[in-house]
């Protein structure tokens, strides 16, 4: 098999396949990223859903676990499409992959911004939402790691998916806006139509490498032991039978459920001392978000994704216990309020990033698009179950954020000591 490498900071690289041999490839790295990246922007509105609920509870009356329903059902939705999704996007291709979760999630914006009814919301919102967000996801990341060599793996998967953490700096006030001029309903119809522009639009520059393309490596130091490779044809039932993925899996579920209890109810927890300046806090953890995601991938490339992930993890749990003190005084100071949410929001993040890197160097990148969807169903999985549990822990103690933080805590310090169990898989047997 022939190769094509492309220089660290050249524009032009030269694909050798067949009929493309010797041909110059435009190096179209940055601009997929960052197409990517944009793509994600968009589809982060699912993190703005902390804002919606005091409309929805205003507007339509809607009490308790219905206030969180459709979210929850959304992050279940989101996770499975995604298995569907990365079916897509490896067979067909980034660019109609995208398209079409731009597409499913104009539908359900504008499906959800005719009624009030709870049915509706759960559909819209909760399915074709969900799904248009896993579509658009699967398709942002694979097409912009396969134009970078595995060096660059953490920082590239890091960059693309901070745009799904960082939406809410501009969605926050933007949705507090539209809630305040045009209520609940205009607001999603003018979301529903904004996304259908913006995620299909870029998603024509998702553009998979030419067959035969391989990035260069940079050469090893001298002495310096050589990584072993990826398996690169690993598939879905292939992973479904390791132990390694199962252990992966509980530990995604442990790092994103733990967050998305927080996120989730970010803004009614600020509410208590910034009163309408809530969304501060909600824009300033999504800034937190995306560079946890940026920094953890930039990190796991120095130090190994094993490692970071055990830190990230550790740290996040020390994190929920000091929330306890914070959220439970009346007159905490908004600072910390904002602090303590974004440095949570910058260790959810960090899985964000570790998750798809951790995908590709263990199971290679010919099928990464279903192998992630597959252990992605961790992270909506982790968020229906914690979120509600949230949900009604907070109930039933009154308002009181106590017991969740603490279950949370419990939990990522778990996760925190499975990650030492976390192998390489085992080489397969060459062919006779």
């Amino acid at each position: 098999m022939g190769t094509g490498t492309a220089g660290e900071n050249g524009s032009k690289a030269v694909s050798q396949d067949g009929g493309t041999r010797g041909a110059v490839v435009t190096h179209r790295g940055w601009t997929v990223t960052f197409a990517g990246m944009g793509i994600n922007l968009a589809l982060g509105v699912l993190y703005t859903w902390s804002l919606f609920k005091g409309a929805i509870e205003q507007e339509f009356g809607w009490k308790g676990g219905q206030l969180n329903d459709p979210y929850a059902l959304c992050c279940l939705v989101f996770a499975f499409a995604m298995i569907l999704a990365g079916r897509c996007q490896d067979r067909f291709g980034p660019r109609l992959t995208a398209s079409l979760g731009g597409l499913l999630v104009g539908l359900g914006l504008v499906l959800i911004s005719r009624s009030n009814s709870y049915a509706v919301w759960l559909l819209g919102f909760g399915v074709l939402v969900g799904m248009g967000i896993g579509f658009g996801y699967s398709s942002a990341t694979p097409p912009a790691l396969k134009w970078f060599p595995p060096s660059k793996t953490g920082l590239i998967a890091g960059l693309v998916v901070a745009g799904f953490g960082l939406a809410p700096v501009y969605l926050a006030p933007v949705s507090q806006y539209l809630l305040a001029h045009y209520q609940l309903k205009n607001s999603m119809l003018i979301f529903g139509i904004a996304f259908v522009l913006i995620v299909c639009g870029l998603a024509q520059l998702l553009i998979n490498p030419p067959a035969g393309y391989v990035a260069a490596v940079k050469s090893p130091k001298p002495g310096a032991a050589a990584k072993p490779a990826a398996p690169t044809d690993s598939r879905p039932g292939e992973i479904l039978r390791t132990p390694g993925f199962w252990l992966l899996w509980v530990i995604y579920f442990i790092g994103a459920g733990a967050g998305l209890m927080v996120i989730s109810s970010v803004s009614g927890m600020a509410k208590k001392s910034m009163g309408e300046l809530a969304f501060v806090a909600v824009a300033v953890m999504a800034v937190g978000n995306a560079g946890g995601r940026v920094v953890a991938g930039i990190l796991s490339d120095r130090i190994g994704r094993r490692w970071t992930l055990m830190i990230v993890l550790a740290f996040q749990a020390l994190l929920m216990f000091a929330a306890i003190p914070v959220t439970e005084s009346k007159d905490m100071a908004a600072l910390i309020i904002v602090l303590v949410a974004t440095l949570i929001g910058f260790n959810y993040g960090a899985n964000l990033s570790l998750f798809p890197s951790l995908t590709k160097d263990l199971w290679g990148l010919k099928n990464f698009g279903m192998n992630y969807g597959v252990l992605f169903t961790a992270w909506g999985v982790g968020g229906l179950v914690l979120s509600r549990l949230q949900q009604m822990l907070t109930a039933n103690s009154g308002g009181s954020y106590h017991s969740s933080f603490v279950t949370a805590g419990v939990l990522l310090l778990a996760g925190a000591a499975l990650t030492f169990f976390i192998r390489p898989p085992k080489p397969k047997a060459a062919a006779a």
